[in-house]
């Protein structure tokens, strides 16, 4: 990796963060986008990073609503790396507006810089598992998803965030296709563990492990699988996959699937019991009745819960080198961190 100039949307993120520390640590001059450079309090533990390694980091202000705002960035990047994109599950009031429109526009705004930056040689989107598939029922008949797979279920109307993942990826390619200049290559991780290099809560993934360690699902949780991988994994693909000459198409990230009481039983190891971790799994049937008061849709439950999901991670082993961490691992290693930044008790 010789050292030049790369851009990331959406620095302050949870995986963007961890993007922007391997690539100042290689020598790398990044620059970042926030929606507001003044509130720097958001990228503080960036700033620290950068002086502690040989590359350097320069902050942009950008909205991916408007329409320009990345063209300055993007001048003279080498590689882009699209993180930018809104992860909510639950609590969702307009689809459209929370999380299809920034997903899909910030998309178009951000290639549309790209395409008038002539030094941009290749973009690195951040997609996910859900542009793969809708729900678990969607395997049936399949052994596991690959690359291959595309999600056609969702829609704004049912899993409206997997609807995002899925248009905005698929946009990707199509503005791609429009030139010869610059190659595309998307990285599709399953749900993101992990520690966090800020302290803080807003992430779905970080908000789901404090919210087993705090005891919000100490009576139970529903027999749901999901895709896992460590943040940092996903961080050090997102390299690979810019800086590897021959990396091209899409990557599946995946080291297992898990489900929430799997979470729970790794959490537990070696705490004597402090913490109210749930024990049981709450048969489905009563998770259907229950369903709208847990913000869960009873359509979501029957299509996910109770059934198997599984992923072909061997592009990105085979082509990307990536070694995964264990879940013991990601998860043990990401309590601590919550431990030591004093967002949960010891």
């Amino acid at each position: 990796m010789n050292p030049t100039t790369v851009l990331v949307t959406g620095g302050t993120g949870y995986l963007a963060s961890w993007i922007i520390k391997y690539l100042l640590e290689e020598g790398h001059t990044v620059r970042m986008t926030a929606r507001n450079k003044n509130q720097q309090e958001k990228y503080a533990h960036l700033l620290e990073i950068e002086a502690a390694s040989p590359g350097t980091l320069q902050v942009f202000e950008a909205d991916l609503l408007k329409r320009g705002s990345f063209d300055e960035a993007a001048e003279g990047a080498e590689y882009v790396f699209h993180t930018a994109s809104p992860f909510i599950i639950s609590g969702i009031k307009d689809a459209e507006k929370d999380l299809v429109e920034p997903a899909l526009e910030g998309t178009r705004n951000v290639l549309n810089s790209v395409n008038k930056a002539d030094s941009v040689k290749r973009v690195i989107l951040t997609s996910s598992v859900v542009a793969i598939y809708g729900d678990s029922i969607d395997m049936k008949g399949k052994e596991f998803f690959t690359e291959k797979d595309w999600n056609t279920t969702s829609s704004a109307g049912h899993q409206p965030y997997s609807y995002s993942k899925t248009i905005a990826e698929k946009e990707a390619w199509k503005i791609n296709a429009e030139q010869n200049r610059w190659d595309l290559v998307t990285i599709n991780p399953g749900f993101l563990l992990g520690p966090s290099l800020a302290k803080r809560v807003d992430s779905t993934s970080i908000a789901t492990v404090l919210d087993l360690l705090n005891g919000k699902y100490k009576t139970g949780v529903p027999n749901l699988l999901n895709d896992t991988v460590d943040v940092r994994d996903a961080a050090i693909a997102h390299l690979y996959a810019a800086f590897k000459p021959n990396a091209s198409g899409r990557y599946i990230l995946s080291n297992q699937a898990a489900s929430l009481l799997d979470f729970a039983k790794v959490l537990g190891k070696n705490s004597n019991g402090q913490y109210a971790l749930p024990k049981r799994e709450v048969p489905k049937p009563l998770i259907w009745l229950l369903a709208p008061s847990l913000g869960l849709t009873r359509q979501y439950v029957s299509k996910n819960v109770g059934l198997p999901l599984k992923f072909d991670n061997t592009r990105s082993k085979k082509e990307l080198g990536i070694r995964y961490h264990s879940l013991e691992t990601t998860l043990t290693d990401q309590k601590q961190q919550l431990i030591q930044d004093g967002l949960v008790r010891k």
